[in-house]
C-alpha cells in the first residue's frame, strides 16, 4: 500500500470515527489566525484553499455518511467551488499587479457562492421539512433585517453618500447576505431538533453574515478592498465550518417533520415576535430623526421601513391564521381520537368483564355482581360448575375439540339459565350461575336442570361428546365478600367430585372445617416427610397352592411421635392434592426395597408398592426407581409396582408417560399390578395391551352373605379371563379359611387379607418369615358345596 491509499484509509477511518470534522476546524485554526497579517494575495490563496478543503470535505462526507438526501451538500460543494475559483483568480490579479476593480466575472462567480449556499440551506432544512414550512418566520427576519440593512448600513453609507453610482460591489454583500439569512433562519424553524451540522451551519452563515457587515462598513468608509483582518479571518471561518458540517457523523441523520407543529406559545417567542414587530416604527422614527436633523428629509427613509413593517404584519397575520388552522385541525383531531378512544376503553372494559371464548362474562365480572347482589336483603344462589373429564377431551381430540365443547357447553347453559341468572366462565372448564335472588328450593330445581341438560350429548367438530357436571351449591344469605363466597361454593364443588361427579353437594361449614383440617394435615405432613415419623408396614401376600409368603406389600403409616399412627386414608388424600405425594412415595419405595433386599436373600420374598399417578407423572420416576434398586441391591424381578385402573386409561401426555415408564421398568424385570380390579373402567383392551403382569381382585368380591354366589362367579370370571391374558391373579381382603378354600378352587393364584397377617413394621414381618410355615389350603366340603351353590 502506498503512502497516499495508507493516508486516505487513515482519513476515512476518521471520518468513520466521527473524529474528522473537530481535526478538520484545529488544522485550519493557525491560517485563520495568520490570516489577517498576510497579504492580499496570500489572503485570497488561503480563501481558495480553504474553500477547496471544505468542498473535499463535503465529498467526503457524502462518500462515507451517505445521507438519504444530497441535494443540500451538492449545493454546499458548488458553492465551495465557486468560492475557492473566484478566491484563486483574484489572487493570481494580485500578483500580476492588476487588482480587480469594478463588478466582473469574478465577482459573478463569488456571488454565486452566496445564493447556491441559501439554497443548500433550503435543501438541507427540507429533509425534514415542507416546502412552506418555516417560510413564515423567515420572511419575518427578512423584513426586520431589510428595515436595520437599510437604516443602519444601505442608508448611511450608500443612499447619502451617493454609492449608488460609484460602481463598489461592497453594497452587494448585505443584499445576498438578506438570502442567506432567511434561509437560515428557515432552517432553524423548520428542521425539528437541530442537529450538530445544523448547528455548525448556522455558525458558518452567522460568522459569513458578520464578517460582511465589517467588510461593507470598511469599504464604504473608505477601507481597502481587501477587506480588515476581522472579516478576513471571519470569511476563513466560514469555510472551515461548513467543511466540519459536513464532516460531522450528524450530516446523515434524519429530522423530524416540523410543517404540522405549531409554533411554541412560550413567552420568548411572543416577546421575540413583539420584537420584530416594533424593529420597524422604532427604526422609522430613528431615520426620520437623523434626516430631520441633517436638514435632508428622504422619502425612502420612511417608505422602506415602513413597507417591511406592513410586510411583517401581513406575514404574522398569515402565521396566526395557519395556527388558528392548525389548531382547529388538532381540535378535529382530538374530538376524533377522544371519540376512537372512547369506543376503544368500552371495548377494552367488556374484553376485561368478558371470557374471549365463549363471550360470557369472567370472574372479574362475578366478581362484582357478587357484591352487588350481597348488598341486597334477598342476594340469591351461586352455582360453580365443572365439567366432569374435561381434560381428557383435550388430550383425546385435541384443544380445538375442547374450546369448541366449551362453546356448546356454554350455548345450552345460556339456554337453561335464561335471563333470570348471570352466567359466567371462570376459566377453563369452570362455569358460574348467580341467581339473584332464588332461595334453595329454586336453587335445587335449577341445580337439576342443569344437571339434564348437560348430560345429553354434545355434537362437535364431528364427534360426539358425553359430558356431566358436578356443581357447588352457595346460598348468599350468610356471605360477607365475593372472595368468600367463591371459595365456599369451590369447596362444595370439590365434595361433588369426590362424591361421584354428575352431582351437586351444597356448602356447609363443616367443608370449611374439613379443608383447614386438610391444610393442618398438609402442614405437618410435610415436615415429617424424610423423617423417621414415615414408617412402612408390611402385609404378606400368601400362595394359595402352596401356602407359603411370596410377597408383601408396603403399606405407610405416620407415626407422629408420642400419637398413634395416622392411618393412610387419614393423610393420602392430602399428599395427593398437594404434591406431597411424589416425596412421600419415593421414601416408601426407598425404605421397602431396603427391607425387601433382605428378605429376599434368604426367603425370596418381593415386594410391592404402591405408586401415586403423581409419581408416574414424572419425567423421572423410572430413574428413582433403579436407584432405589440399586441402592437397596434388591433385584428388579422381587419388586412389584402397584397401580389402579384409571392411571393407564385413556390418552394424553400423563398416560403416555405413565405408560412409557412402566414399559421400561418391566423391560428390566419389574412387574407390574393393577389394584382393585374390577371396580374401575375394567376394559378388556388395557389388560391386553398395557404393560401389566397381575391383577389385585377387589376385596369387594370376596365370597360373603347372601351375595356369596353372585360373588364367586364374578371371581371365576376375572380369574379365568387373567389366565386366558397370562396374567398373575391376588385377591385382596381374604378374612377366612373359607374364603381362602374357594379362592383357590376357583384358580386364583396368591390371597392377601387378615386371614394371613395384619400390616406390621419390618422387624415383626422379619419374624413372621422366620416362624412356622404356612399349611397349603385345603378346600372342605362345605366350601366346595358352598362353591358349586
Amino acid at each position: 500500500m502506498t503512502i497516499l491509499q495508507r493516508a486516505r484509509s487513515g482519513l476515512l477511518d476518521a471520518v468513520r470515527a466521527g473524529d474528522a470534522w473537530w481535526w478538520f476546524l484545529l488544522g485550519g485554526t493557525p491560517l485563520l489566525i495568520a490570516g489577517a497579517w498576510l497579504g492580499p494575495a496570500a489572503q485570497e490563496a488561503a480563501y481558495a484553499v480553504l474553500a477547496a478543503l471544505a468542498g473535499a470535505g463535503v465529498l467526503t462526507g457524502l462518500a462515507v455518511h451517505r445521507p438519504a438526501r444530497t441535494t443540500g451538500w451538492w449545493l454546499v460543494a458548488a458553492a465551495m467551488t465557486c468560492g475557492s475559483a473566484s478566491s484563486a483568480a483574484w489572487s493570481l490579479a494580485f500578483l500580476d499587479g492588476s487588482p480587480p476593480g469594478g463588478l466582473t466575472v469574478v465577482d459573478a462567480v463569488y456571488f454565486a457562492m452566496y445564493l447556491l449556499v441559501a439554497a443548500a440551506l433550503a435543501a438541507v432544512a427540507s429533509r425534514g421539512a415542507s416546502a412552506l414550512a418555516g417560510m413564515v418566520e423567515a420572511g419575518v427576519v427578512a423584513c426586520t433585517a431589510i428595515v436595520l440593512g437599510w437604516v443602519f448600513l444601505i442608508d448611511p453609507f450608500v443612499n447619502d453618500n451617493g454609492g449608488w453610482t460609484s460602481g463598489s460591489t461592497a453594497v452587494a454583500y448585505p443584499l445576498l447576505d438578506l438570502f442567506i439569512l432567511t434561509m437560515a433562519v428557515r432552517l432553524a424553524v423548520a428542521a425539528g431538533g437541530l442537529t450538530r451540522t445544523h448547528v455548525l451551519m448556522l455558525l458558518a452563515v452567522a460568522t459569513m453574515v458578520a464578517s460582511d457587515i465589517v467588510y461593507f462598513v470598511s469599504v464604504s468608509s473608505g477601507g481597502a478592498w481587501s477587506g480588515p483582518g476581522v472579516s478576513v479571518s471571519g470569511w476563513m471561518l466560514f469555510y472551515l465550518l461548513l467543511g466540519a458540517a459536513a464532516l460531522h457523523p450528524s450530516m446523515a441523520a434524519r429530522t423530524a417533520d416540523r410543517s404540522g407543529q405549531e409554533v411554541r406559545s412560550s413567552r420568548r417567542v411572543t416577546a421575540l415576535y413583539t420584537a420584530l414587530v416594533a424593529i420597524g416604527p422604532l427604526a422609522t422614527a430613528y431615520a426620520c430623526r437623523r434626516d430631520l436633523r441633517a436638514g435632508d428629509f428622504d422619502l425612502a427613509d420612511v417608505a422602506l421601513p415602513l413597507a417591511a413593517t406592513a410586510a411583517t404584519a401581513v406575514l404574522l397575520v398569515i402565521r396566526l391564521s395557519h395556527t388558528s388552522a392548525l389548531v382547529n385541525r388538532r381540535a378535529a383531531e382530538l374530538e376524533q381520537s377522544l371519540a376512537e378512544q372512547a369506543v376503544l376503553q368500552e371495548r377494552m372494559s367488556h374484553l376485561a368483564l368478558h371470557d374471549a371464548l365463549t363471550g360470557l362474562p369472567n370472574r372479574l365480572h362475578v366478581e362484582r355482581s357478587l357484591d352487588e347482589a350481597l348488598r341486597r336483603p334477598d342476594p340469591g344462589t351461586l352455582l360453580m360448575i365443572d365439567l366432569d373429564g374435561f381434560q381428557q377431551v383435550n388430550d383425546s381430540f385435541g384443544h380445538p375439540t375442547g374450546d369448541a365443547l366449551l362453546q356448546a357447553v356454554a350455548g345450552r347453559l345460556t339456554e337453561a339459565v335464561g335471563a333470570e341468572g348471570v352466567l359466567a366462565r371462570l376459566g377453563g372448564d369452570e362455569f358460574a350461575v348467580l341467581l339473584p335472588g332464588v332461595g334453595h328450593a329454586e336453587a335445587a330445581a335449577a341445580v337439576q336442570e342443569l344437571l339434564a341438560a348437560l348430560r345429553r350429548p354434545v355434537a362437535v367438530l364431528g364427534h360426539r361428546l358425553h359430558v356431566t357436571a358436578s356443581i357447588g351449591v352457595r346460598n348468599l344469605a350468610s356471605a360477607s365478600g365475593s372472595a368468600e363466597v367463591l371459595s365456599d361454593a369451590d369447596m362444595a364443588l370439590n365434595a361433588a367430585k369426590r362424591a361421584g361427579r354428575d352431582r351437586a353437594e351444597a356448602y356447609d361449614v363443616r367443608l370449611r372445617e374439613s379443608q383447614l383440617r386438610r391444610i393442618a394435615t398438609v402442614e405437618r405432613l410435610r415436615g415429617a416427610i424424610g423423617t423417621g415419623d414415615i414408617v412402612v408396614h408390611y402385609q404378606p401376600i400368601v400362595s394359595l397352592t402352596t401356602g407359603r409368603f411370596t410377597a408383601v406389600e408396603a403399606l405407610v403409616r405416620w407415626c407422629p411421635p408420642g400419637a398413634a399412627p395416622i392411618m393412610p386414608d387419614d393423610f393420602i388424600p392430602a399428599a395427593e392434592d398437594s404434591g406431597l405425594i411424589v416425596p412421600l412415595g419415593e421414601q416408601v419405595l426407598r425404605d421397602a426395597c431396603r427391607d425387601a433386599a433382605g428378605w429376599h436373600a434368604r426367603y425370596g420374598i418381593g415386594v410391592t408398592v404402591n405408586v401415586s399417578p403423581r409419581q408416574l407423572a414424572e419425567p423421572h420416576f423410572a430413574a428413582k426407581v433403579r436407584a432405589a434398586l440399586s441402592d437397596s441391591g434388591l433385584p428388579a424381578a422381587a419388586l412389584i409396582l402397584e397401580i389402579t385402573e384409571g392411571m393407564l386409561i385413556g390418552a394424553g401426555p400423563h398416560a403416555r408417560q405413565s405408560i412409557a415408564h412402566l414399559a421400561d421398568l418391566r423391560h428390566d424385570g419389574v412387574r407390574v399390578a393393577v389394584d382393585d380390579f374390577g371396580t374401575g373402567y375394567s376394559s378388556l383392551a388395557y389388560l391386553r395391551d398395557l404393560p401389566i403382569d397381575i391383577l389385585k381382585i377387589d376385596r369387594s368380591f370376596m365370597p360373603a352373605g347372601d351375595d356369596a354366589g353372585e360373588q364367586v362367579a364374578l371371581v371365576r370370571t376375572i380369574v379365568g379371563l387373567a389366565h386366558d391374558l397370562r396374567l398373575a391373579t391376588v385377591a385382596e381382603g381374604v378374612e377366612t379359611l373359607e374364603q381362602a378354600a374357594v379362592l383357590q378352587t376357583l384358580g386364583c393364584d396368591k390371597g392377601q387379607g387378615w386371614h394371613y397377617g395384619r400390616p406390621a413394621p419390618a422387624d415383626r414381618t422379619t419374624a413372621l418369615f422366620a416362624g412356622e410355615e404356612l399349611q397349603p389350603v385345603t378346600a372342605s366340603r362345605e366350601s366346595l358345596a358352598h362353591r358349586r351353590s
